[in-house]
């Protein structure tokens, strides 16, 4: 029976750190999870396995580990001797909260990671004036016409719309190529 209520302890450590920490719920707390779950482990040793479990579920995450990573790690860390290993116990609990919880922790990683607002839509044309108003030469080029649509989670969009001649548009192409570069140095350096 004591194993059962570890477990459960265990668990509801689990899911604390996970609504702390990926669902922005700052009601749960440290000191609310030891009261809640390990009223009788005393605090230092309540801080330590808060961060260890914390530290433990944050590697899994940000690697978003699939079922046969996440086994080659945990047996990595049961492994481990002294204090910084896992128990079998803590291994088991680990794999019962990652199968239940990571497709809402990796959503929530992206929603974190986001820029708002975000782009929702754009669409654009191009158009040529083909006669001035009276009758004369044209006189200026194509212009490039941009609708932007952007907005934040849960509210209604916002419309930008510019206007490039050639020369913008170059313009504009020649900063995504620079940005473009920049990215590639950046991930072919990791």
């Amino acid at each position: 029976m004591a194993d059962v209520e570890a477990a459960k302890s265990l668990s509801g450590l689990l899911n604390g750190i996970a609504q702390h920490v990926y669902y922005n719920n700052s009601d749960v707390t440290e000191e609310l999870l030891r009261v809640q779950l390990f009223p009788d482990l005393p605090r230092d040793q309540f801080t330590a396995l808060h961060e260890k479990m914390k530290g433990l579920v944050k590697s899994i995450a940000t690697a978003d580990m699939d079922h046969a990573q996440l086994e080659a790690f945990l047996t990595a860390q049961t492994k481990k001797q002294g204090g910084a290993g896992l128990s079998s116990e803590q291994a088991a609990a680990l794999t019962r909260f990652w199968k239940s919880q990571r497709v809402r922790v990796r959503e929530s990683l992206l929603a974190q990671s986001r820029w708002e607002p975000g782009l929702r839509g754009l669409s654009w044309r191009v158009d040529l004036q083909t006669a001035a108003s009276q009758g004369g030469a044209v006189h200026s080029g194509p212009v490039a016409l941009m609708e932007l649509e952007l907005g934040r989670a849960g509210q209604e969009s916002e419309f930008v719309c510019l206007e490039f001649d050639e020369a913008a548009v170059n313009q504009a192409l020649k900063k995504m190529a620079e940005i473009q570069e920049s990215i590639d140095r950046i991930v072919h350096r990791t």
